[in-house]
């Protein structure tokens, strides 16, 4: 399965409704019921990340199957364990024989209680030593990850580490994923504004729940939560962060260009040329080893890849058809 085989219906072609209706209550509910009907049990589990941090996430395996493997699913920024792709991905692994775990970032989904820190998208050193710690914990071999938009950027880095982390991993697939934040953040800016504001309305959200946990170490007034995405970032990069500016704070956790020639680890990316949050021209920028490999769909917009008025998904099916391959091959 490669990005050649993604037909969507021809009405499904606007990328402004595949992003939408990829993120909508209803396509999450279809993948509620979807990764029930894969009979699975659920399991939450608190996962050590080092230096006294704590992540949660949720291992699906089902009763009686022998896994071919482990996937490590990593959500988007303000998304979750819950959200509508991670169900959807986990219910495709599950049917392809694989036991899954879903990885909330700091401060995603109801994690908020569990670290006084504030998340960040720098914060990868916990995200290594959160999947270390699951892979000592359910030893299923080979372990995977896939990602999709941030969650797709925390899977290449993640990848990157690896070998260093001595972490076992056998490949690595991004949806979307987020090379260059500061171009990330120029799109969204002039591009169509439902996107930013979106975003925006989910951080603030999220920023106030944090302070009402913790008001000792965030004290900041509304006066903060009032601020546009670009001067909340800021703020947030000179409040919490070490990283002084803005633009080494999104050099930090950038992907692009030749940072994913070093890679060691097999990894396949999968990008819609029409997603209207990631320009597409920096994947074709992108200096990749032989192990790695690009696809780029015409159709998908940020995440969606929908096929049909029944919001049957391709990029899920891509990741559990790329794994599955892999896994075979071994």
């Amino acid at each position: 399965m490669t990005a050649a085989d993604y037909r969507p219906a021809r009405w499904l072609r606007n990328p402004h409704l595949q992003s939408v209706l990829g993120s909508s209550p209803l396509r999450r509910r279809v993948g509620e019921r979807r990764l029930l009907a894969a009979g699975a049990t659920t399991t939450p589990h608190l996962v050590d990340a080092g230096d006294g941090v704590r992540l949660m996430g949720l291992r699906s395996v089902v009763p009686g199957m022998d896994p071919r493997g482990l996937v490590l699913l990593l959500h988007g920024w303000e998304g979750s364990v819950d959200s509508s792709y991670m169900r959807l991905t986990a219910a495709e692994l599950l049917a392809r024989g694989f036991e899954v775990f879903r990885l909330n970032f700091r401060d995603h989904g109801d994690t908020h209680h569990l670290n006084e820190g504030m998340f960040h998208s720098n914060r990868i050193d916990e995200v290594v030593r959160a999947a270390v710690e699951v892979a000592r914990r359910f030893p299923r071999r080979p372990m995977a990850v896939a990602g999709y938009s941030l969650g797709g950027n925390f899977a290449l880095r993640l990848a990157l580490r690896a070998p260093g982390a001595g972490l076992e991993l056998a490949h690595a697939c991004a949806v979307c994923p987020v090379l260059d934040p500061a171009r990330t953040m120029e799109a969204m800016e002039s591009g169509f504004p439902l996107y930013i504001r979106y975003f925006e309305r989910k951080w603030r959200r999220s920023l106030a729940r944090k302070r009402a946990l913790f008001p000792q170490a965030h004290d900041f007034d509304d006066r903060a939560l009032g601020l546009r995405m670009r001067p909340l970032t800021q703020w947030m990069v000179e409040r919490y962060t070490d990283f002084g500016t803005l633009e080494r704070y999104f050099d930090g956790y950038s992907v692009a260009g030749e940072r994913l020639a070093a890679l060691q680890v097999p990894v396949s990316i999968l990008m819609a040329e029409d997603d209207p949050v990631i320009p597409v021209d920096a994947f074709r920028a992108l200096a990749l080893p032989a192990h790695a490999r690009l696809e780029i769909a015409p159709w998908g917009g940020h995440c969606g890849f929908l096929l049909n008025a029944q919001l049957d998904g391709f990029a899920e099916r891509w990741i559990a058809d790329r794994l599955a391959s892999e896994r075979d091959r071994r």
